[in-house]
């Protein structure tokens, strides 16, 4: 079934069961895609071991989803207007599972890296969808109240994927955090082909392949220069190159898009206010969340030596905040409006990575439950507010190219955090041992400290310095993204005032 041009007559035609398997599919979408994208860093060890990939090789392991996830977003997008948003996703969905078997199964570290490609570009056509999906389902606040769910539920899946990830691993091969999304996968299609309405632009125009080939490469550039960054530094020849090309080819990709009739970006949209600074907040909130999973798992790991099925369990409280959040996304919003209820999720936000701030060595879990929860809250409310805003500003026919600008400002400050928080926290540890001549693999990591501590003389010194490095430069991080978050806030409180609480349908 093809979805009415009137949205309240589609919202009125589906039953309350339907309503709800539709948002239960999404998230199920949402869920995969995010696990897909955490769980991988678990089995890196293990897969290392069996494939024996070169240090290159494995960065392009770990990143390649990634890359192509991130790539592919705004064509994708605009695909699913064109196409059917959701003929797009059980396409999409259909190959993300058969090439998850091949990857579970892949013989050598170049297969892997391509297989991983291929995964992340199946998942840039599930991720838009789902969203303009919802955008063309609901309408108002049962748009709000069902974008609220799906975020909760999404952060939750970051959250699954390393718990999953560590339970597979302690009974079976690395190649089963892949399989694991086959029944997934069937579940999602045998569902959705029946209960998902299709959707697409009445009238979508050429796709500008010139357009496509510039915001690739583009953004590939630009999110390969932020990893490489993170990774090696600046004193690397392809980092600058890989800046210039990128940048470049977004500038050309800007400066075209207004002389076409149908572009691939509508940069118009950016004139609206209320979307200009969701889409600003969304970066600005990814880039303090991702940059808090990573030290997490780093702490519990490293710091207290858990396992990494117990340092993702001790994670999921986190993950029960997000859920909270999203759940009371739509309440605050009709008690306190979006700029309140924004401002508020940063409030809690920056509480949270002030809570951070105060952790230690010997810090009691209770303490960090507190601490993952406020902060949990405070992103799902961001989010809910910041993708209902993105989706109920523009028209429903742009739902999917809305929906990658959105994802993809999610993508680009997710790397951005963990580029620029990660190696502040590691020039910070590093500054820990100045004075002291130490092996160079733990002076530039805790995770090298920790192996070198069990080889070396006086090694639980070592390591008793390289912890305590780490918290303090850990410490001095999370107030920094508290002050961060407090500018979001006051950015927010601003720039979303006037926005109504209730966006129907715009044209």
């Amino acid at each position: 079934m093809t979805i009415s041009a009137n949205p309240a007559a589609n919202t009125a035609r589906f039953s309350p069961g339907r309503k709800a398997a539709i948002i239960g599919v999404c998230v199920l979408v949402q869920i995969l895609t995010a696990v897909d994208l955490t769980v991988l860093h678990l089995a890196i060890p293990a897969l290392s071991e069996a494939l024996k990939p070169s240090t290159t090789q494995a960065l392009w392991i770990a990143d390649g989803y990634g890359f192509a996830l991130a790539g592919l977003l705004i064509t994708a997008g605009n695909v699913g207007d064109r196409i059917g948003r959701k003929k797009l996703l059980l396409a999409g969905a259909a190959v993300f599972g058969l090439v998850s078997v091949a990857t579970a199964y892949a013989p050598n570290a170049g297969t892997l890296i391509v297989l991983r490609i291929v995964l992340g570009a199946s998942a840039a056509t599930l991720m838009p969808s789902t969203l303009s999906i919802l955008r063309n389902t609901f309408t108002g606040k049962e748009r709000t109240a069902a974008i609220g769910v799906s975020s909760g539920l999404t952060i939750l899946g970051f959250g699954l994927g390393p718990l999953i990830g560590g339970a597979l691993l302690s009974h079976f091969w690395w190649g089963s955090v892949f399989l694991v999304n086959v029944p997934v996968v069937a579940v999602l299609i045998g569902v959705g082909l029946f209960v998902l309405p299709e959707s697409r632009n009445p009238e979508p125009g050429r796709l500008d392949g010139v357009s496509v080939v510039l915001s690739l490469v583009g953004i590939l550039g630009v999110v390969y220069t932020i990893k490489e960054i993170a990774y090696k530094g600046l004193d690397h020849w392809d980092v600058y190159a890989a800046a210039v090309v990128g940048v470049g080819c977004l500038l050309v990709f800007v400066l075209r898009q207004p002389r076409l009739r149908e572009p691939l970006m509508d940069l118009a949209l950016f004139r609206n206010r209320a979307f200009s600074a969701t889409i600003v907040t969304t970066v600005l909130a990814m880039f303090a969340q991702l940059a808090v999973s990573v030290i997490s798992t780093q702490y519990f790991q490293l710091v207290h030596g858990w396992s990494p099925l117990k340092s993702g369990l001790a994670g999921l409280p986190g993950m029960g905040g997000a859920l909270i959040g999203g759940t009371l996304g739509a309440l605050l919003i009709k008690a306190l409006g979006r700029a309140g209820t924004v401002t508020l999720g940063c409030l809690s936000s920056a509480a949270g990575f002030a809570l951070y701030s105060r952790t230690d060595v010997g810090t009691a879990y209770p303490y960090l439950v507190v601490t993952m929860v406020v902060f949990g809250i405070g992103l799902a409310l961001i989010l809910t507010v910041a993708t209902d805003t993105v989706l109920g500003v523009v028209p429903k026919q742009r739902a999917g190219a809305a929906s990658a600008i959105s994802e993809t400002a999610t993508e680009l400050g997710g790397a951005l955090g963990i580029a620029v928080l990660g190696s502040v926290l590691g020039s910070l540890y590093r500054h820990g041992f100045d004075g002291l001549t130490v092996p160079d693999p733990a002076r530039e990591t805790l995770a090298g400290a920790v192996e070198v501590s069990a080889q070396v003389p006086g090694g639980a010194q070592l390591l008793t310095t390289a912890k305590q490095a780490f918290i303090d430069g850990l410490q001095v991080t999370m107030l920094g993204a508290a002050g961060l978050m407090l500018l979001v806030a006051a950015v927010a409180w601003f720039a979303l005032r006037g926005v109504p609480k209730v966006l129907e349908d715009a044209e």
